[in-house]
């Protein structure tokens, strides 16, 4: 802070947050600490490069003022964030209920035997602030790792489950194949009944006929039957 008789100053540093391409801003805060009306003046070594709101003004008695400096936004960086631009501010007592429009080059002129007051400021670049890092993932607070035993925790999702075909479709094909093997007991059954009415009807022919049937032959059908009794009790 500036200790001046008619101003106090603060800060006595702009400090810029320096980023390329993007304006930057900073305010000073001027306090009256007279009984007086004051005028003041700010003046910089590179006018192109910065923009003052208000660049000229008049501080009630016992008030204060805010100024905002803008920096235009920058193509390239300084070496270092290293700045040697320079603020001047120049205050000077004004006529009792002077305003802004009262105000003319000649107030802060020496030579006309004012008394004028001048402060220096430093221009200083700074960096934005950081964000922060990112986490690595799998470090986050809270998150469960596996332990020491090999079990997973609770956390960590379950073995995939294997999915089940529809209980539809399962019972759909069930009762095709309990159908296939009705049909096929019905043939079964009926292909015995049509062997043992057979058998039996040789049976009763060799019995009638003078030359008689082969032994062979009603053996050969005889096992053919016991054969398919087999299958039968199998279906």
């Amino acid at each position: 802070m500036s200790t001046g008789e008619l101003l106090n100053i603060e800060p006595l540093e702009l400090k810029f947050s320096f980023e390329l391409k993007k304006q930057a801003s900073c305010s000073l805060q001027l306090s009256n600490k007279t009984e007086n009306y004051v005028a003041f003046k700010v003046k910089t070594t590179n006018p192109k490069k910065y923009c003052v709101r208000p660049n000229t003004g008049v501080v009630s008695p016992r008030s204060t003022c805010d100024v905002v400096v803008t920096m235009q936004a920058q193509k390239e960086a300084p070496p270092d964030l290293q700045c040697k631009d320079k603020f001047l501010l120049q205050s000077v007592i004004a006529p009792h209920g002077a305003a802004v429009k009262d105000i003319t080059p000649e107030m802060f002129s020496k030579e006309a035997g004012h008394v004028v007051e001048e402060c220096k400021l430093k221009v200083v670049y700074v960096s934005p602030p950081q964000p922060p890092s990112p986490v690595p993932e799998g470090e986050e607070e809270g998150e469960s790792v596996r332990a020491d035993n090999g079990h997973l925790s609770d956390s960590e999702p379950a073995a995939a489950s294997i999915p089940l075909g529809n209980p539809q479709d399962i019972s759909t094909e069930a009762e095709a194949l309990i159908e296939k093997l009705t049909k096929e007991k019905k043939v079964a059954i009926q292909q015995n009944n049509k062997l043992r009415q057979e058998l039996e009807l040789l049976k009763r022919e060799a019995s009638k006929g003078k030359g008689g049937v082969s032994l062979m032959l009603v053996m050969f059908i005889g096992l053919i039957g016991i054969i398919l009794g087999y299958i039968l009790k199998k279906a």
